[in-house]
């Protein structure tokens, strides 16, 4: 079969199980734009859903959140220089998540290379260390190899993003090389290597389990809270992985990283020992590292990882356990501790803090986010999916919102705002039916709120809740701690919220008071289509402890 380089690259990413992709069009990739109508031709469902969003980074970010949820990578196509830098930030949340993800970036004819043509960049250069690997393709005849190798080194390993760049000549060059499909790569199941990690778990009076990372499924939480119940181990999440295990679990603790109970951190650094399963022991997920570097002096961390590599990238642990998190969870599903009154104590005592610190507090004002947040988990069934970007409204997620099952949080551990109405979109392509409710601040939905024509075009019934204060909350909260009283660049002047929703031919709905969401919110559910809900929040409220005139005294 003769065919475009282009037809090649499509046909390779059918044959690698990829039926869908995003894209805001460029015309560095129209032989590929035209194999995907090839491809689909003009009756029936499309082989290839291809969804056209108005902005490279939402692309982008709706690819990486459907890689999440499947655990193989979504492709996201963008056309060379502003495109492929606009789609920079998903790169980055990618590699930083451990999201299989592949960018493919159209580039200027191999002929004019290196002259600066129009909107030529090095992309090696570019994404050199955000991405796995950049792969430039120079002969059409290996389309197919080249993106085989994408496929594989994306889920490979520690997941993460890789770059095609396709010069438009390779694209339109004909080809008679046929699409090469990548075989599955498992890591091997532990034996008694893992014996070490239970030996030490058998040893330990303040252990603690801190889970999540890529790969992860309700089965791998389920294996890992069997074995948690069986030998009084408490369970922390990392970072945004707060959907490992269900949460309604007794040996659930809570989680690390921003809005953390300090009460938790505590325990870490008091543990003797620390087992992270698949989690990144990461800046947020530690404190800084605080909580690695300001331990009990006979503390001991070990580390399960399935990417060497991973290892020793934070940190030097005391040891190392290479394996996959399914093969693990199943081997400590199995293993059983010696009884000790000391750690079932200790777990009970660790839970009860919890349930406190998910207690709502008394708040002054009429929107009360964290009920809010108990609204939305009474309203939804276990599988539904929550987004959101970054600012301080998302410590109330966070903190009140219970997850039940892998694959329902999606939240870039990068702290990229804008994520959370594209990423809502890939969910709703990747999970059709499910519920999925993005949140976003005032601050973070004007990055990718355009999107909202994205939904309504391509139907997808997602609820949008913009929590709005009219401020970069979080900025202002680090800005009050620093320099208090010298308030700049910091306050927003935010439009009309309702009317921005409806003006895309969305549904839209305004809260002022914590009554008025629950009504508002089970409108939304019944809609076919997509729903903004903006809830007014109090500007003085900056988190769900602390209040603007408790920092810096009365204006």
């Amino acid at each position: 079969m003769t065919r475009t380089g282009g037809r090649l690259l499509i046909d390779s990413l059918l044959a690698n199980g990829i039926t869908s992709g995003t894209c805001v069009p460029g015309e560095s990739f129209l032989a590929i734009l035209d194999a995907i109508y090839e491809v689909n031709g003009t009756e029936g469902e499309p082989d290839f859903r291809l969804v056209t969003t108005r902005h490279e980074a939402a692309a982008a970010n709706m690819a990486e959140a459907i890689g999440k949820l499947e655990g193989r990578p979504s492709v996201c196509f963008v056309t060379r220089g502003p495109g492929a830098l606009h789609a920079a930030i998903a790169v980055h949340t990618a590699y930083q998540d451990g999201t299989p993800l592949i960018l493919v970036v159209g580039q200027v004819a191999t002929g004019v290379r290196g002259r600066e043509a129009f909107q030529e960049l090095d992309y090696a250069a570019i994404f050199g260390t955000t991405a796995k690997h950049v792969i430039e393709i120079t002969d059409a005849d290996r389309v197919g190899e080249h993106v085989a190798r994408a496929v594989h080194i994306s889920v490979s390993g520690r997941p993460g993003p890789v770059v095609i760049v396709v010069p438009e000549d390779m694209l339109a060059a004909l080809t008679e090389s046929h699409p090469i499909v990548v075989p599955p790569v498992t890591a091997s199941a532990p034996g008694d290597e893992l014996a070490s990690v239970i030996d030490l778990l058998s040893r330990a009076h303040r252990p603690l389990l801190i889970v999540g990372g890529p790969k992860w499924s309700t089965a791998v939480g389920d294996d890992v809270m069997a074995f948690a119940e069986r030998n009084a181990i408490p369970v922390a999440a990392a970072f945004r992985w707060q959907d490992a295990v269900d949460n309604r679990n007794s040996h659930y603790v809570g989680y690390l990283g921003l809005g953390a109970d300090p009460a938790l951190r505590t325990a870490m650094q008091e543990a003797d020992v620390v087992v992270a399963l698949g989690a990144r022991l990461d800046d947020p997920t530690t404190d800084g590292f605080r909580l690695l570097d300001e331990g009990a002096p006979d503390r001991i961390i070990a580390v399960i990882v399935e990417d060497e590599a991973e290892a020793v990238r934070t940190f030097i642990p005391d040891l190392v356990q290479i394996s996959s998190v399914q093969a693990a969870a199943a081997r400590l599903a199995v293993a059983v501790l010696p009884e000790s009154a000391e750690r079932s104590e200790r777990v009970r005592a660790l839970r009860a803090r919890y349930e406190a610190y998910r207690t709502p507090p008394v708040v002054q004002g009429p929107v009360d986010l964290a009920r809010i947040m108990q609204q939305v988990r009474e309203a939804l069934p276990d599988e539904a999916i929550i987004t959101n970007g970054a600012g301080n409204y998302t410590v109330w997620i966070q903190r009140f919102f219970e997850f039940r099952r892998a694959g329902t949080q999606l939240a870039p551990r990068n702290g990229a705002m804008g994520y959370g109405l594209p990423a809502a979109l890939g969910a709703a392509v990747a999970r059709p039916g499910t519920p999925v409710v993005a949140f976003a601040g005032d601050g973070c939905i004007l990055m990718s709120g355009s999107e909202l024509a994205t939904a309504v075009r391509e139907r997808l019934s997602i609820i949008l809740v913009v929590v709005n204060n009219s401020m970069f909350a979080t900025i202002r909260m680090h800005q009050e701690n620093a320099y208090p009283g010298h308030v700049i660049a910091t306050d927003l002047e935010n439009p009309d919220f309702v009317a921005y929703g409806r003006s895309f031919g969305a549904e839209a709905h305004l809260v002022t008071s914590t009554e008025e969401f629950g009504p508002a919110f089970a409108t939304a559910l019944e809609h076919e289509g997509p729903t903004l809900i903006e809830v007014r929040t109090d500007p003085l409220q900056l988190s769900p402890d602390r209040r603007l005139l408790e920092q810096v005294g009365t204006r």
